[in-house]
């Protein structure tokens, strides 16, 4: 690599996939003093290059898939660094320096996948690491700052009692562990605590605090896949709880003061309980978006009648169930997108499931006895009363036209004149024969409308005209310089970064923590049910991003959009105002960093620059 004037006004360079085996690694990387991210990934290094120690404005390490056994060395000396990726790798204990964690902007670190037998020396140090992932008891005490902890999938038995020292703490997930003898006496102390997921941590009425009221936060609970016979007490105490699961117990029912005392919730998980009825009072949770009921024992009777009053619900679900028909008021959910009902025992809907207009997904399977309601006549093309009752008649429309119409003149009797008796009978016998034809003709035609209707009827074919959207034609655009082709071709998320005025993709483990100077473009693409990709587009912008960011955000969304050739449209989120749809794509609440990590495309700062000169003075 030549080394020119432009490397110090390099942001980022990736060397992803290139061989540095054997001391390959370019030397022209340490003329880059601007560069502000790196990407070694699959570089087969297997040592820290010394040219990083000129980087001194680095922000973004990642070394994913090598063969480091250390990382020793200049990794220590970058003062900006705020990320740090080494997953499979063969990273020992003795191979991680001490005062890494002594770095103050370092806010994540991922050393997963190495062959690390304990934690990390001196980890307690890095009060500004946003996520830490199963850490020691004893490293509680200082750990005040503690935003996010995840110890799921463990074998923890207890929680150490430094844990009520965490009074910051935001997100607390202790999913699957053996906790079935601890009485988590540390809660009420986590008084910042917004998110708590404990789904099969052995959980019963005696090993839950009585009381909650202290958490006023708490917004996300998740207390499925364990052994409840009823929802416990210090739940009822939640006064700003959002989100709940409760699937996988053994609830048989749930109390009658509901609709008092969870007035914010948004989403309730019911699934796979014994309930045999709902309290009616759950009629009043008028911010209710989304009820999961699926196998259950409900039937007719255990769905109370005012369900409609719930003006909210977006999604219905209470598939494996006794029910024959459902209320009236569940079709009466004027914003209801998905109402899944399979696998009961359905005779049939009430005739205003025609009118749900928003709905988007109607799922009615394993229900063989179910005969549909007729489509009501005023939703049938071509009917009400403007088209019954009209006389067309020549002398009605003059009428109503105010022209006057005179009665018709008797014909003449005919004269017994044998010659004009008999052209009379000729032009009768022609006149029976083309009525006979008549006749014919007017079967034939009968018989074709009648099969052309019925064809209709069985293709159920929409003889409404195209929506302004869909008849839009696309701009014959090629985006191949934005998006690669493998994007939207597999479930998950891509999430990309505007910088210069363009979307960069961002590695996987960044996806959730984004900078309060930046703006995002996230991809969520899913199967729907018949097996095809669907789409959800979002660009999200932060606090203090530039103008350039925002607007290229939302181009590139389009972009995006028209790329994928989806249907979707494209929602803008912005920093401290998402909505619980984006914020369930990442499974808790997003992290914000401070700064921006990209470079905006209407300035660029640049170091003064001094090129020594030599002078000769002469008297």
């Amino acid at each position: 690599m030549a080394v020119t004037g432009v490397l110090p006004f390099v942001r980022g360079i990736d060397f992803t996939g290139n061989d540095f085996q054997e001391d390959y690694f370019p030397k022209a990387v340490s003329e880059m003093t601007g560069l502000r991210w790196l990407k070694l990934n699959k570089t087969n290094i297997d040592w820290i290059p010394d040219e990083l120690g000129n980087l001194q404005k680095l922000e973004v390490l990642s070394l994913v898939r090598n063969n480091l056994v250390t990382i020793h060395g200049e990794v220590t000396a970058l003062p900006c660094l705020r990320y740090v990726n080494c997953r499979y790798n063969k990273l020992k204990n003795s191979g991680i320096p001490v005062d890494i964690f002594e770095l103050e902007d370092l806010a994540v670190v991922d050393f997963s996948h190495n062959c690390l037998r304990e934690i990390p020396r001196d980890l307690e140090h890095g009060k500004g690491l946003l996520v830490i992932e199963n850490i020691p008891s004893q490293l509680f005490v200082n750990l005040t700052d503690l935003l996010h902890l995840d110890l799921s999938n463990n074998k923890l038995e207890s929680l150490p009692p430094q844990m009520r020292r965490l009074v910051n703490l935001q997100t607390l997930k202790l999913n699957n562990n053996p906790l079935g003898h601890n009485q988590l006496r540390q809660l009420p102390a986590l008084v910042a605590l917004q998110t708590l997921h404990m789904a099969n941590t052995q959980r019963s009425l005696s090993n839950v605090p009585t009381s909650l009221d202290s958490l006023t936060n708490l917004q996300d609970v998740d207390f499925s896949q364990n052994s409840l016979p009823r929802v416990p007490d210090a739940l009822y105490t939640l006064p700003n709880l959002k989100r709940l699961n409760l699937s996988e117990n053994c609830i048989i029912d749930i109390s009658s003061d509901v609709g008092d005392l969870w007035k914010n919730l948004v989403t309730l998980n019911l699934s796979r309980n014994k309930l045999k009825a709902l309290p009616a009072t759950l009629c009043k949770l008028s911010k209710l978006r989304r009820l999961y009921i699926n196998d259950n024992q409900l039937d007719f009777d255990g769905i109370p009648s005012g369900i409609g009053k719930l003006y909210s619900l977006e999604v219905f679900m209470a598939s494996n169930n006794n029910l024959e028909m459902i209320p009236e008021g569940v079709v009466r959910c004027g914003r209801l997108k998905k109402l899944v009902l399979s696998n009961n025992r359905l005779i049939t809907l009430p005739e205003a499931i025609h009118l749900l207009t928003d709905l988007e997904v109607l799922d009615l399977h394993g229900n063989p006895d179910l005969i549909m309601p007729p489509k009501p006549e005023e939703l049938i093309m071509g009917s009400g009363s403007e088209y019954y009752n009209i006389d067309f008649s020549l002398s009605t429309q003059l009428r109503l036209a105010g022209a006057t119409t005179n009665n018709p003149v008797a014909a003449p009797a005919h004269s017994k004149d044998p010659i004009a008796r008999k052209q009379r009978l000729r032009r009768k016998k022609d006149d029976e024969v083309d009525s006979d034809q008549a006749k014919v003709l007017k079967g034939m035609s009968d018989l074709a409308k009648d099969k052309k209707d019925f064809a209709l009827d069985d293709k159920n074919v929409s003889l409404k005209p195209k929506r302004w959207d869909e008849a839009l034609e696309k701009p014959p655009l090629d985006y191949s310089d934005f998006f690669d082709d493998e994007v939207g071709q597999v479930p998950g998320l891509t999430c990309w970064e505007i910088e210069n005025f363009v979307p960069n993709q961002v590695d996987e483990a960044l996806i959730g923590k984004f900078y309060e100077g930046d703006c995002y473009i996230i991809l969520k693409t899913l199967l729907d049910e018949n097996q095809s990709l669907d789409y959800q587009i979002f660009y999200w912008i932060g606090s203090h991003a530039t103008l350039d960011k925002k607007a290229c955000s939302a181009i590139h969304a389009v972009n995006l959009r028209n790329f994928l050739g989806a249907q979707c449209r494209t929602i803008r989120e912005e920093q401290g105002d998402e909505s619980d749809e984006f914020l369930d794509l990442f499974g808790s609440d997003i992290v914000y960093i401070e700064g921006g990590r990209t470079a905006s495309g209407f300035y660029t700062i640049e170091e003064v620059e001094y090129i020594p000169r030599l002078y000769r003075l002469e008297n």
